[in-house]
């Protein structure tokens, strides 16, 4: 199919609920782009089992809250395409054939499989885990993508792809774009707690969270640990609650900073604003969920259509390395 507009592929893995930090990481750039760009956005299933292998009964109902997390906050399969990584299989065979062309050194050297590694607190390193930027080049060239939005820690994958893009074209032939980071410039938000936002660490600010858990949320977070009494001078720079505050409420960061500062303004009074700056946020997100949540064949008709278009282009992308790569057995039965 002829590309119109320069193609885009990003995506989550279906881990849970989508939180605050998602949202101004990736979601709200998301809504931005699928106007200008055509964008297909992946659910990465396969990538869910890389540390999460023992909580598969898990998985289907955590698609359906990504893609109502997508939904709420303005993401739209009119304009995009939703699609699940292991419904279409053409994406697997070209892991496949990348897999040939990537060393096990290689992959042992990229910083980001370590960390996540790390993070994971596995005691040993699956192949699946190992290989899994060989299964994102994959995702991102099946439709042949010419822009990966990513953040600054993601870039090490992203270069993985353009690597295996460079070395099967010089091999086989020009059949892939050489796709380039898109890297947005954030906040990153950390958790309640001081530590990385994450569903496993009960630190998150869900977007699907009552008013009333953003509340408790907020004012249960840890602040500024060198102050003691609400006139003592503060330092927003390291605070949790000023990062939000950034994010979310930018209009009154730089003047809630000063404030801070000289102690004009204690911990209490910050986090009532800020709690009602992200329900303000919040209100229509939880109402454009609702609608969702009232018309689930929505998201069942959303992935279909995502699905097959998928499908489509991956198997327009596998015909074009099949003829490079010479696997197409033109004179063989069946080929």
């Amino acid at each position: 199919m002829e590309k119109t507009k320069k193609r885009i592929l990003t995506g989550d893995r279906p881990t849970g609920p989508m939180h605050v930090g998602h949202y101004i990481g990736s979601l709200e750039n998301r809504v931005r782009l699928q106007g200008k760009y055509d964008c297909f956005f992946i659910v990465a299933d396969y990538q869910f089992l890389t540390d999460h292998l023992r909580e598969t009964e898990k998985v289907e109902q955590n698609i359906r809250l990504t893609i109502l997390d997508w939904l709420s906050v303005g993401m739209d399969p009119a304009k995009s395409t939703f699609f699940i990584q292991s419904m279409v299989p053409e994406i697997a065979e070209l892991t496949m054939y990348f897999s040939m062309l990537v060393t096990v050194a290689r992959l042992h050297r990229n910083p980001t499989v370590k960390e996540e590694f790390k993070e994971s607190g596995l005691r040993a390193m699956s192949y699946g885990f190992l290989g899994y930027p060989v299964s994102q080049a994959a995702d991102i060239l099946i439709v042949r993508s010419d822009l990966v939005p990513v953040g600054d820690d993601n870039v090490p994958h992203v270069e993985q792809t353009r690597e295996v893009a460079r070395t099967f074209n010089r091999l086989f032939g020009e059949v892939f774009p050489v796709p380039k980071p898109l890297i947005g410039e954030v906040p990153r938000l950390p958790g309640t707690d001081g530590k990385k936002m994450g569903n496993s660490m009960d630190n998150a600010i869900y977007l699907s969270d009552t008013p009333e858990e953003v509340q408790q949320k907020v004012g249960a977070a840890i602040t500024d640990p060198a102050r003691i009494r609400a006139t003592d001078k503060g330092h927003p720079d390291i605070c949790n609650i000023y990062q939000y505050h950034r994010a979310y409420n930018r209009e009154e960061a730089l003047y809630i900073a000063e404030l801070c500062r000289q102690g004009k303004i204690g911990c209490v009074a910050c986090k009532q604003n800020l709690a009602a700056k992200l329900n303000a946020f919040l209100d229509p997100v939880r109402e454009r969920r609702a609608f969702f949540e009232a018309k689930p064949s929505i998201i069942g008709e959303a992935l279909r259509e995502g699905n097959e278009r998928t499908r489509q282009e991956g198997r327009e992308t596998l015909g074009l390395v099949r003829e490079a790569m010479h696997f197409n057995y033109k004179e063989l039965a069946g080929g």
